[in-house]
């Protein structure tokens, strides 16, 4: 008799998202991201960091001060590093497993290149300029968006 307690197709994908936000140097916070073809697939993932070539040594990771001395201008967000990271493959149709709602640059990045589904584990700027935005974007563009939820333990424990 096969086993029946083995986690879900959702909960596979998001657990690839938390433990690839694992990889992100950013003391504050650690954002990852999955994306998944139709037929269940892994395309590409990643995580927020700073560009290939640009030491994490070198650059800031401060949230305060002079914009240049932050890591704003700097870090490339999980959803952006996922799509650059899927090397030209199409991502027409696919779904996004995020941990972090996105913003509404990466949220730009998600409608051009096709992006159909995004999936996010957490949405703790919900009432940020950024995330009103990137969900008005989002919705316009016809891009579903949901909630995840899986069993928010099961992938707490990775």
């Amino acid at each position: 008799m096969k086993r029946t307690d083995y986690i879900s197709w959702e909960e596979y994908f998001m657990g690839i998202a938390v433990l690839s936000s694992k990889r992100s140097k950013d003391p504050n916070t650690q954002v990852g991201a999955c994306i998944v073809g139709n037929n269940n697939r892994i395309i590409s993932v990643g995580y927020n960091g700073f560009p290939k070539g640009c030491s994490d040594n070198e650059y800031p990771w401060d949230k305060v001060g002079n914009s240049l001395d932050t890591k704003y201008f700097y870090v490339v967000h999980a959803e952006l590093n996922a799509i650059l990271n899927a090397g030209g493959k199409s991502l027409e149709g696919t779904t996004l497993y995020v941990t972090l709602f996105p913003c509404n640059e990466c949220s730009k990045a998600v409608i051009q290149s096709g992006i159909a589904k995004v999936i996010y584990l957490d949405n703790k700027y919900e009432t940020s300029d950024s995330t009103i935005a990137s969900k008005r974007m989002l919705l316009s563009a016809g891009v579903h968006v949901g909630k995840y939820k899986g069993c928010r333990n099961t992938i707490d424990k990775i």
